[in-house]
């Protein structure tokens, strides 16, 4: 009769084993399991081969079975737990026959000794309490009946488990080196240098393999299952897994998709900051950029197979950029003008000091290239801060020896340009007197095969307008128009371009314009015309470029 149970369907195999005196568990999961045995029949069949996602709800247990099939000597099996939110508890339990002699086809004529009657059928061979990837392997001489059961104490949570009974077949999770750690080996203001093992799976399987780094301020986590529960958490909605969130079309609205040099990232924008995701395919090292001065990150790596989407984690690691230095301050001196040039790449800001000498002082910025934030503190308190356009003045009024800080940052990746000029507000303005607008008008009516007719506004005060033209083709005209120095005067000009130079001015404002007819130009052909006006210091101002084309028939 011992091997009796092996052959019966599960519910009954469940109400002969409960038949059994069963000696006392000496564990609470051995307790648990026992007082709710009756619900065995309930269990769900655990795959063999394939990765399934369970989901737990809270203080209620959940269980899989799997059978180790009879005529297998030593047979070997895993189980690989991953927990993909809050530590859970599992174990795994074996339902087997006593030790003995008897046979399967003894077991009608052979008589059951008592001490088997009364000796435990059910055992625990593994039990953990964990949030880490754990994977049991083990080894069964005869068939026997396995259980699995798992819990979450803490909240509604998923897992994923993974069993099989083959371990000579391929491995399902890409294989980790002997040391996993991740190594630190470069720290900068705004970058962390990283390099790790590689993974045998790399070498196997170079096409189907490849690393991905996932970075965050928040703190390391020991699945890729779980970095993405812990994303999801905090309002952002992902794909599945990592591998399969390369697509683009599956990026969300806070999510932003950079490629360069054939590495893709994912920044995840969530109420704790970003999370970055990397894929850099089989290289071993990385250095992260774009970081944020005197922040502490902490980076994950995860070897990924691309076929299975199953991943496993290396040991991940923390490091915390250097502190940005102060940045260098540039002296403003009385009626001087600086000409500051930006990086749009690294959005610094760009410090200009001027302490006051009288009671009113005129800032004045020309903008050269770009757009430029500008940011004016006078003794630590903002008095301006606005988006430059053109030519901008700012009068101030404060107390001698008032310290005026000028910070100065580009608005876009491209280099921005401006020139600067602190003085007090008597002094000789730097810049003539300008109109109410710097746009160059042509007249569609009067252009002709041979000739365009422009005009523009003046002031009251008399000056010296200047204009030039240019040959260009379609598509030269945003390249022109994107790239053009509003700050250069004519002497970066071909002589061949210059047009006329002219002096003109109204008292009355609204008179003040003047047209002229440029003549000798080609039929059909596109001209950029440029007039500079000059005020009494001789520093030009560049009105806004216009693009017009000559009639083709006439």
């Amino acid at each position: 009769m011992s091997w009796f149970w092996l052959y019966l369907p599960l519910h009954l195999l469940m109400a002969t084993c409960l038949c059994h005196s069963i000696k006392a568990p000496t564990t609470s999961s051995q307790q648990s399991f026992k007082s709710n045995l009756l619900n065995f029949y309930h269990s769900l069949i655990l795959a063999d081969g394939k990765e399934t996602t369970i989901h737990l709800l809270k203080d209620i247990p959940k269980r899989y079975y799997f059978v180790l099939e009879e005529g297998r000597a030593l047979a070997p099996f895993s189980v690989t737990v991953t927990p993909c939110d809050v530590p859970i508890e599992w174990s795994i339990f074996v339902y087997k026959s006593p030790p003995g002699k008897v046979t399967p086809a003894d077991h009608d004529t052979q008589e059951v000794p008592k001490s088997h009657k009364t000796s435990s059928m059910v055992s625990t061979i593994f039990n953990y309490k964990g949030n880490s990837v754990e994977t049991y392997m083990g080894m069964s001489s005869h068939s026997a009946l396995y259980l699995l059961e798992f819990l979450s104490t803490e909240r509604d949570t998923h897992i994923t488990v993974y069993f099989t009974s083959d371990t000579t077949a391929g491995h399902l999770y890409p294989e980790l080196p002997v040391d996993p750690r991740i190594d630190v080996i470069g720290i900068g203001h705004t970058t962390v240098t990283l390099a790790w093992k590689h993974s045998p799976s790399v070498l196997q399987h170079r096409e189907s393999i490849q690393y991905c780094l996932l970075v965050n301020e928040k703190h390391n986590y020991k699945s890729l299952c779980a970095a993405e529960t812990a994303i999801r958490s905090s309002g952002m909605k992902l794909p599945a897994t990592l591998a399969l969130s390369l697509s683009p079309y599956l990026l969300e609205p806070q999510q932003v998709m950079i490629l360069s040099n054939s590495e893709l990232s994912i920044i995840n924008k969530v109420s704790s900051g970003e999370v970055r995701q990397v894929c850099m395919g089989t290289k071993n090292t990385y250095t992260v950029p774009n970081l944020s001065p005197s922040t502490q990150y902490y980076f994950d790596v995860f070897i990924v197979n691309l076929l299975t989407n199953a991943s496993a984690a290396y040991t991940g690691t923390f490091a915390r950029t250097l502190e940005e230095p102060e940045p260098k301050v540039t002296e403003l001196k009385d009626g001087k003008v600086i000409h500051v040039v930006l990086d749009g790449k690294k959005q610094k800001f760009y410090s200009l000091q001027y302490q006051a000498r009288h009671k009113k002082i005129h800032f004045t910025f020309q903008l050269c290239q770009g757009q430029i934030r500008v940011h004016i503190t006078r003794n630590g308190k903002t008095v301006a801060s606005e988006n430059l356009s053109g030519l901008r003045y700012f009068s101030l009024k404060g107390k001698l020896l008032d310290t005026y800080l000028v910070q100065l940052r580009s608005t876009e990746e491209s280099n921005s340009s401006v020139k600067v000029q602190a003085s007090p507000h008597f002094h000789k303005p730097l810049f003539p007197l300008l109109p109410e607008s710097l746009k160059i008008k042509s007249f569609s009516k009067l252009r002709t095969c041979r000739s365009v007719t422009i005009a523009w506004l003046g002031t009251q005060e008399e000056s010296k307008y200047c204009v030039y033209r240019k040959r260009i083709e379609e598509d030269q005209i945003w390249g022109e128009l994107q790239s053009a120095d509003r700050c250069s005067g004519p002497e970066s000009r071909h002589k061949s371009e210059k047009v006329l130079c002219k002096y003109f001015y109204d008292l009355n404002p609204q008179r003040a314009v003047t047209t002229e007819t440029i003549k000798g130009l080609e039929a059909g052909t596109l001209y950029l015309f440029d007039v500079y006006l000059f005020g009494p210091s001789g520093i030009p101002v560049r009105y806004h470029s216009k693009v017009v084309k000559t009639r083709k028939k006439c």
